[in-house]
């Protein structure tokens, strides 16, 4: 079987920055445990699948299809960098005839459009609680080590743990932190955590303005730092929307690559998440 791939930096318009996907384009669906052998042997920190579901359409005609993301080591429920590269592999390369896409996944219907350079994509917003620094003391503390905190919360629906470094701290405080993976799984015992996300205010008034720093680790889906992440941004953007009051926001994600996401929290208490996107590599995986 040929499978037409593609790998896809998304949230940058450089190649070799933001945070990779790679793409398969699939006429049906495969064995559960071949999509994650081909996630596996792609190695990046998700693999798209996006399943054409309607025989009259194809890959530039189709308005609607299934996609899926899977780590290296596991199918994950939601995906923002992956959901842009996919996205854009329609867009850009299949030359797909619609303004908007539907794509059918694990946290429901998920429509993307195109907006001048840029992809948007309407996901869920994820707001989290605050919760008592003593709860996952030794999380914070193997995180950031003794770096105050100004706050820490929890999002029970995506397990993900966000701490908010004290607005005293400079941008090169969350540069240098360095969590051990192997730490970070080791102290969270209780399953209530499966993904860790810092995060700082950030400086509207130095061009071009990012609101809010962050960078974010997922060692508990073998992806021990996440280059950008559109799901952390659902929790990210619900709580700084909040302390910030604001709808608009540009956030960065302070990774070694590096990438930018336009959020906007809409009315309807979903976010859009904007971000480009470049296509780096296209071939056929042969299995």
């Amino acid at each position: 079987m040929e499978i037409p791939v593609f790998t896809v930096d998304a949230f940058t318009n450089l190649p070799f920055k933001g945070n990779s996907a790679a793409v398969c384009l699939l006429l049906h669906e495969l064995q559960d445990d071949l999509y994650q052998n081909i996630a596996a042997e792609m190695n990046l920190s998700e693999t798209a699948f996006i399943i054409h579901l309607n025989s009259k359409d194809d890959f530039s005609s189709g308005a609607r299809f299934r996609l899926r993301w899977f780590t290296p080591t596991t199918e994950v429920p939601l995906c923002g960098h992956a959901t842009l590269a996919s996205a854009a592999v329609l867009f850009y390369k299949k030359k797909n005839i619609n303004s908007t896409v539907v794509f059918e996944t694990l946290s429901g219907e998920l429509y993307v459009r195109q907006q001048g350079e840029s992809i948007v994509m309407d996901f869920p917003l994820n707001k989290p609680t605050p919760v008592g620094l003593n709860e996952f003391k030794d999380i914070v503390k193997a995180a950031v080590g003794g770096q105050p905190v100004q706050e820490v919360c929890l999002c029970a629906t995506t397990k993900m743990l966000m701490v908010h470094l004290a607005d005293s701290c400079d941008r090169s405080v969350l540069m240098s932190l360095q969590p051990d993976p192997a730490v970070l799984l080791r102290v969270d015992t209780g399953g209530r955590v499966r993904g860790l996300l810092v995060t700082m205010i950030g400086d509207p008034g130095c061009p071009p303005g990012y609101d809010f720093y962050s960078r974010n680790f997922f060692p508990w889906f073998g992806v021990p730092e996440d280059p950008v992440t559109g799901s952390a941004h659902t929790v990210l953007a619900g709580y700084w929307s909040e302390k910030l009051g604001k709808k608009k926001m540009l956030a960065y994600q302070c990774s070694s690559r590096g990438g930018e996401l336009e959020l906007e929290v809409q009315d309807d208490g979903r976010l859009n998440i904007a971000g480009k996107a470049v296509t780096v590599l296209q071939g056929i995986l042969t299995v």
